[in-house]
């Protein structure tokens, strides 16, 4: 018994000290190759400037290019990446073309440089993931392993660009099943994510946080938890929004019967359009927006209308189909602050910014089907104060999206209601949720129940 004993705590000390090794390593070369992805974001951010007209004006040429690029060297560099790499992971056992790290690096430059409405999240991860995967062929790892240290690309890629290591590497570890957690590969995620952070943060990558402190005379605040609950309610819907318009935009476009090329072009041009129309503050990252909306210092009521958040859908959705490349997360964040700007500016203007810090919550968690990383960014991001208005949101809002996702590629493992018949084990693409048999009987009675209500008993006939 001894023996047995000792043997499983050898061996778990054994695997434990193999994948903090290996998620080390992973998780520092992740956060150089990211470092050097975000430092050229900025730099091309800063050359704009230098063009002599504005620089969106060359999305139309941008977008024809990254396509030519992306189908040329690296197909599974299209979209925003954090979809090709969820597919990689449950199809292809993670393996994932090393020609995509360069392809999408170069790729999501172009977008975000010529105005693109798409973040720069889904191309860390996947650089991340196709860093890992590349380590892993180079020393022969089996796929258990490849998979698993793909998965710690993920969350290094992650908390690299958010600046978020814990939130990171739980979304990493999240966002593969809906209602699974995997804890095989939480350990190795965490220290992937707070490698990558560090060596990102020594090589001199800075960080925006928001301390936001909120003042209640008593421990618990009825009238701002049911504000909170309502707000959760319409994030769940904004939800809905954001992946109805991205994925029916994305088949919309690529149904129409012409060459790629002339669709990004034409996509491009009518982006430039709506930018003459409405404003560049819905092109490109957004974040000095995301920082308005988030700003507790005030004197921004007026930067931000309460349509704000259904343009940048528009923009972002355009941006994607027309084939943008980069990643989806920065314009949900948009997305979100904007739509809780909105919200709360109309209900609860005294707390108009933790309103918009949870609309940055819980559209991501809704969108993305991750709750709890989502909760733990908020603290990451705002502080403690937040931590229970934000779990509330991120978790009404998570269920109020149904069984849909940002990322199709998820694999449901839950039913959101237990009164809804969902296929468990399939990808989100092909869950059709409908009532469950009983219910159906069930709501068949009382029709039928309230219609005789409505005939009256029937008459006996006289004899």
């Amino acid at each position: 018994m001894i023996r047995k004993h000792i043997t499983e705590q050898t061996v778990i000390l054994l695997s434990v000290a193999k994948w903090v090794f290996l998620s080390s390593v992973v998780g520092v070369i992740i956060g150089a190759v990211v470092t050097i992805f975000l430092n050229i974001l900025e730099y091309s951010d800063v050359s704009r400037a230098l063009l002599p007209f504005p620089f969106y004006y060359l999305l139309p040429v941008a977008l024809v290019f990254t396509v030519w690029l992306v189908k040329t060297f690296a197909p599974s560099a299209e979209g925003h990446g954090t979809e090709k790499v969820i597919a990689a992971v449950h199809r292809n056992d993670g393996k994932i073309d090393v020609t995509v790290i360069p392809v999408k690096l170069l790729a999501t430059v172009i977008s975000i440089f010529a105005g693109a409405s798409v973040g720069k999240e889904g191309p860390g991860a996947q650089i991340g993931a196709g860093v890992a995967s590349a380590l892993s062929d180079l020393f022969r790892f089996d796929k258990q392993d490849r998979k698993k240290l793909v998965i710690c690309g993920i969350s290094a890629g992650f908390a690299t660009v958010f600046g978020t290591p814990v939130a990171g590497a739980i979304f990493g570890v999240e966002v593969l099943i809906i209602g699974v957690i995997l804890y095989d590969v939480l350990l190795p995620s965490f220290i992937a994510g707070f490698a990558a952070f560090t060596t990102a943060q020594f090589l001199g990558i800075k960080y925006t946080y928001y301390t936001l402190h909120f003042y209640q005379d008593i421990s618990l605040d009825m009238g701002l938890i049911v504000k909170v609950v309502i707000a959760a309610l319409f994030f769940g819907f904004v939800a809905d929004i954001v992946i109805t318009s991205v994925n029916y935009t994305h088949k919309a476009i690529k149904k129409i019967p012409v060459s790629a090329y002339v669709k990004a072009f034409a996509g491009g041009t009518l982006i430039v359009i709506l930018t003459l129309i409405f404003g560049d503050e819905y092109i490109g990252l957004g974040l000095d927006t995301i920082n308005h909306a988030i700003n507790p210092t005030g004197g921004y009521l007026l930067d931000i209308h309460w349509y704000t958040f259904l343009l940048k859908t528009l923009f972002t959705s355009l941006s994607l189909g027309a084939g943008g490349s980069g990643g989806i997360i920065t314009p949900i964040f948009y997305i979100g602050a904007t739509s809780g700007h909105a919200f709360g500016a109309i209900v609860a203007p005294e707390h108009v910014v933790l309103f918009a810090a949870l609309g940055f919550v819980s559209v991501l968690s809704a969108t993305t089907n991750t709750p709890i990383a989502s909760t733990i960014m908020a603290v990451e991001l705002f502080g403690i104060d937040i931590a229970h208005y934000a779990a509330l949101g991120a978790v009404i809002s998570f269920l109020i999206s149904g069984h849909r996702s940002i990322f199709t590629s998820q694999i449901l493992a839950m039913k959101k209601s237990e009164m809804l018949s969902v296929k468990i084990g399939e990808e989100v693409e092909n869950i059709n949720a409908d009532l469950e048999d009983t219910q159906i009987n069930r709501l068949k009675e009382r029709l039928h129940i309230k219609r005789q209500m409505v005939k009256g008993p029937k008459k006996k006939k006289k004899e």
